[in-house]
């Protein structure tokens, strides 16, 4: 059955159109909040947001929502994605929700769910909210209707959280960190705990105004980070992205770090002190081959997943696994979160640089990359990818490059695009392989 509102990672689109106007909010409030009641006790919701203009309107329109439905709602204001998810378990709430697009521009948002556990909903629980956003809502009775307060100490929680993933016997004195928090959702948590845990704080990407999120700033844009650190002196830098699940790093050069590299060293530093479980790491088809070559290395495994963190979490929840991400910087730690954690995984991070007591360019490079191309190709209609030259173009593709690189082929689930990747020791080759394949879609879907 197909989604109609759901995508990989909650409701998302441009604020007020299509699915995400206020009575939209108010529609997914009230069939989130009549789908999690599981009893006779008082149902609560945790809501967090990010720092966009249009997130006063979504909150207060959910609020609407939930309460109608006799829910409970705490509200804790702006707060990463991974707080929230940590906030509804603490709480012993039935439901969390945070608004946030991610690392879309201020002109988008979204809504993602958590259940009781923290975990993202399953397909069956978003489908079965979906049928209920089309339906009619059963309204509470007069005095059943629900309350909402604000907690003001949310904040405060989350620090305390953060800190405790970071190793006791370690500090942070005498490191200069630059942190770009994107104007985002971690603006003031993020720099408070480094700067608590003694790092010498130069704080960039923290004076939200509604408009500025993501804007040129952040995981996604991190010219300024680089700059700042290198024109600083910084040991490292670190760049959150609008609701802080996921983080670039940057040396002390200004040269970025992706998530391939983060993910090399948490894998490894946890298998040398015994702690990684699963034997390896799970990450999507597109993260580099080197750091597959790099674990096996280390006698660890690479497991691979569809794109999307949410694929990532259940390969690790099926496997075992305690760490796992993708290159774009979402890192899922398990022992600490059931979430992507942008600055848990940075704590991760700094706790190896003082350990090693080397410059982050060295811990930090821990593989050379294999060169990586990756083409988007237009198309119509049809399904191109269906025709047989298209087929045998791969498939000669695939064979050229068997044992020295790699092919993902793979349509986008948002638009009428075919993106094409290929990755392999020969750049030339990689080329060639990705345009072959570009020019035999393009004649099919013409």
């Amino acid at each position: 059955m197909g989604r109609k509102y759901f995508g990989t990672d909650g409701i998302r689109g441009r604020t007020n159109a299509s699915a995400m106007t206020a009575e939209m909010a108010m529609k997914v409030g009230m069939a989130a909040g009549a789908h999690f009641v599981r009893g006779d006790h008082l149902h609560r919701v945790v809501i967090g947001k990010d720092t966009r203009l249009s997130g006063y309107m979504i909150e207060n329109a959910l609020v609407a929502g939930f309460t109608s439905v006799g829910m409970d709602v705490v509200q804790v204001g702006p707060m990463p994605t991974p707080a929230v998810a940590m906030l509804t378990r603490s709480m012993r709430a039935d439901l969390g929700v945070m608004i946030s697009a991610s690392h879309n521009p201020y002109q988008d948002n979204g809504i993602k769910l958590f259940g009781p556990d923290g975990f993202k909903l399953t397909d069956a629980d978003e489908l079965a909210i979906e049928a209920l956003i089309d339906g009619a809502a059963t309204l509470a009775e007069p005095a059943k209707i629900g309350r909402a307060r604000r907690v003001e100490d949310a904040r405060g929680r989350y620090i305390h959280f953060a800190k405790s993933c970071f190793p006791e016997d370690l500090r942070l004195d005498g490191m200069k960190v630059v942190i770009d928090c994107a104007h985002g959702a971690a603006y003031n948590v993020a720099p408070l705990a480094l700067w608590e845990l003694g790092a010498d704080i130069v704080p960039i990407g923290v004076a939200p105004n509604g408009t500025n999120i993501n804007d040129k700033c952040g995981s996604t844009a991190p010219s300024a980070l680089q700059e700042t650190v290198v024109a600083s002196g910084a040991q490292i830098g670190i760049a959150l992205d609008g609701d802080a699940d996921r983080l670039i790093i940057v040396d002390e050069h200004g040269h970025v770090v992706d998530g391939d590299q983060i993910m090399a060293l948490i894998g490894s530093s946890w298998a040398r002190n015994g702690t990684l479980k699963g034997g390896g790491v799970v990450a999507t088809v597109m993260s580099n081959l080197g750091l597959e070559r790099f674990l096996m290395g280390e006698g660890l495994t690479l497991e691979r997943t569809k794109v999307g963190d949410r694929y990532v979490l259940e390969r690790m929840r099926e496997g075992g696994f305690n760490v796992g991400g993708e290159q774009s910087g979402h890192m899922i730690l398990a022992d600490y979160g059931t979430t992507g954690d942008g600055l848990v995984a940075a704590l991760q991070v700094l706790a190896e640089l003082v350990r090693q007591n080397k410059p982050a360019s060295d811990v930090l490079h821990l593989f050379e990359p294999v060169p990586q191309l990756l083409k988007n190709v237009r198309f119509a209609g049809g399904k191109p990818l269906e025709a047989e030259s298209v087929k045998q173009v791969i498939a000669a593709a695939e064979a050229e490059l068997n044992g020295s690189g790699r092919l993902v082929i793979r349509p986008s689930g948002t638009e009428p695009v075919i993106r094409v990747m290929a990755e392999g020791d020969d750049a030339g080759q990689v080329e060639r392989v990705v345009d072959t394949i570009c020019d035999a879609v393009k004649a099919a879907a013409a």
